[in-house]
């Protein structure tokens, strides 16, 4: 915990540590960039959330065949990048089993950065948002060093602390191929200088035992993500139930400074009614950050859905402040920009 009061303090305030309770704003987390407005992942979407105030940019990561962290919401790339177009690449088209699913398509860890780096961005989401598809093509894919210089230059830039909240995916899948994902993410943090408290950084990940290594090897705060339908895949033991009961919530806070809960899991999405879970994470010393505030009425909640078409935007607003007011202290949301403003 004294670990996230720390981080937080030098990102609100520039300076010395204060209190818990100098922070009356929850941090404003753009999901993947402004990926409701660019294709994810991109510097294009990076930038544009951290033009509309984003306190920090969240960057999945994922691991090349040769070792390096790069920036994709999932390892299998064919549908947020060009390699399906690419023949080239064609005879890298395969089949795996990821975390207990069966995924058909190309994934990162066969190709090499330099061959990553020929690949061009898509939108992820073409049929919910077409506009974003109009920048296809104009990116590359970004390494978890190239974020970090992206947050580094706005800062400079902007005047304020941009944090990056990196995810790491598929940690345990990563270490069975031979790629320790945990080593790889360490590495770049010592060689960027981002490895000590003073660095705008927090560290999430679904699941258990990767934390539990990272708290032992580097000081910034960390977050156990937790999904409303399913457990951790590196704990099949531990059911959500049972990771947010009193007793879950003492373990995680062993190990862990934040939860990074499913929106559902803080407000029931049908009735509008906080569950609770909030104030008992923070009686376990432990911060809430809730995912995922998206404009379209696809994904949000029945109160706040408008009209029947589910590509339209409904009520965004509305939800960020009912999460606000449920005592969140941090919003993912792929419109920052309205998370911002709906927190003022």
């Amino acid at each position: 915990m004294i670990r996230f009061i720390l981080i937080a303090a030098l990102v609100f305030a520039g300076g010395p540590a204060l209190s818990q309770s100098a922070f009356p704003e929850p941090l404003v987390i753009a999901h993947r960039g402004a990926s409701g407005e660019r294709p994810e992942h991109t510097r294009a979407a990076y930038e544009l959330a951290i033009e509309q105030g984003a306190d920090f940019i969240e960057p999945d990561l994922v691991m090349t065949r040769d070792g390096y962290l790069v920036a994709r919401h999932e390892n299998e790339i064919g549908g947020t990048t060009d390699v399906a177009d690419r023949p080239e690449f064609a005879d890298r088209r395969s089949t795996k089993t990821i975390d207990g699913v069966s995924v058909t398509g190309w994934f990162t860890e066969d190709f090499t950065l330099a061959e990553l780096k020929t690949l061009r961005a898509r939108e992820r989401l073409p049929q919910l948002r077409p506009a974003n598809a109009a920048f296809d093509g104009e990116d590359p894919i970004l390494t978890f060093a190239e974020v970090i210089a992206i947050a580094r230059a706005a800062t400079a830039r902007t005047g304020r602390p941009i944090g990056v909240i990196p995810e790491l995916k598929h940690p345990s899948y990563f270490a069975a191929i031979g790629l320790p994902m945990e080593d790889a993410f360490v590495a770049v943090l010592e060689a960027e200088g981002w490895a000590g408290l003073d660095a705008p950084l927090v560290v999430q990940c679904f699941e258990v035992e990767p934390l539990r290594r990272l708290n032992a090897r580097i000081e910034a705060p960390l977050v156990q993500l937790i999904a409303a339908g399913s457990g951790p895949w590196d704990r099949p033991d531990l059911t959500p139930a049972q990771m947010l009961s009193p007793e879950g919530l003492a373990e995680i806070a062993t190990y862990a400074d934040i939860l990074g809960l499913e929106s559902g899991l803080v407000i029931v999405h049908d009735s509008g009614t906080p569950t609770g879970v909030v104030e008992n994470a923070h009686a376990a010393s432990l911060q809430v950050h809730v995912w995922t505030l998206r404009a379209e009425n696809y994904f949000l909640p029945p109160l706040h859905r408008r009209g029947d078409d589910p590509t339209a935007h409904g009520d965004l607003p509305g939800w960020a402040r009912a999460l606000y007011d449920a005592g969140v202290d941090g919003v993912f949301s792929d419109f920052p920009a309205i998370a911002v403003q709906a927190r003022r």
